[in-house]
């Protein structure tokens, strides 16, 4: 069995995983301690009489020795991964990848072994929104970033004397705002959605996929054909986890 770790800069998700089939996702409190949510989830399956085999954590927070040295006690192999780990599939990255967050290379490295043979462009909708290119050779060419929709809302708050904070958009987004909250979440939503639909159209004829938190919320909004995929990520850390359990 084999425990994989998504630390976003949000919130948390952990799932166990064995012989390709990855478990339930489990996802941290606003205010929880992370630390004691990933360690307490490895200590209870092990106190159940499973073992762990292989821990991957994807971390895009400040690096952690401290957790890093449980997680590692916990396991037969602990990855920690970043840009000098070792893949099941090479990404031949075709830029210089230092400092890029471990959640796009387990991303990225989902993308080019679920979709092999396509020209794919991955949208992670997060705290930020990140736009991943992998060709159809699975080769990571590059990617943009920008703000996710929740960051959004908080930085007209952070920003603006009057304007008030949102933590998610009104249930109906009016095409035009009559009242603050509608003209908020039309503003950010409609324009999260031109942004995207501007990539697309400029690189027509890719698979497109969606990941992140708010995956769902905006596949349903668009018109054009894509994959929803939130749990992309843990679905790449599963790739590394099966590859480490084999080779070793």
């Amino acid at each position: 069995m084999n425990y994989l770790i998504d630390l976003g800069n949000t919130s948390c998700k952990v799932a166990f995983e064995e012989d390709g089939v990855i478990g339930e996702c489990h996802r941290s409190k606003p205010g929880q301690n992370i630390q004691n949510f990933i360690v307490s989830k490895a200590k209870q399956r092990i106190a159940m009489g499973d073992e762990i085999d292989v821990i991957v954590f994807s971390n895009v927070r400040l690096n952690d020795e401290e957790l890093n040295a449980q997680l590692a006690g916990l396991c037969r192999k602990f990855i920690l991964l970043d840009v000098e780990t070792e893949l099941p599939h090479n990404l031949d990255y075709k830029f210089n990848p230092e400092g890029m967050g471990a959640d796009r290379i387990a991303g990225a490295l989902a993308v080019a072994c679920l979709f092999k043979g396509q020209d794919c462009m991955k949208f992670d909708f997060g705290t930020a929104i990140t736009i991943d290119f992998i060709n159809k050779e699975g080769s990571f060419t590059g990617g943009n970033i920008s703000l996710g929709m929740r960051s959004r809302f908080k930085a007209l708050k952070d920003y603006t004397r009057r304007l008030p904070y949102l933590s998610a958009p009104v249930d109906e987004i009016p095409d035009q705002g009559l009242e603050i909250y509608g003209s908020m979440s039309a503003g950010i939503v409609f324009g999260i959605m031109f942004e995207v639909e501007g990539y697309m159209n400029r690189y027509p004829g890719k698979t497109f996929i969606f990941t992140g938190g708010d995956a769902f919320y905006f596949a349903k909004k668009m018109k054009n054909a894509i994959f929803a995929c939130p749990n992309l990520v843990l679905m790449g850390l599963a790739q590394i986890a099966d590859y480490y359990a084999e080779k070793n």
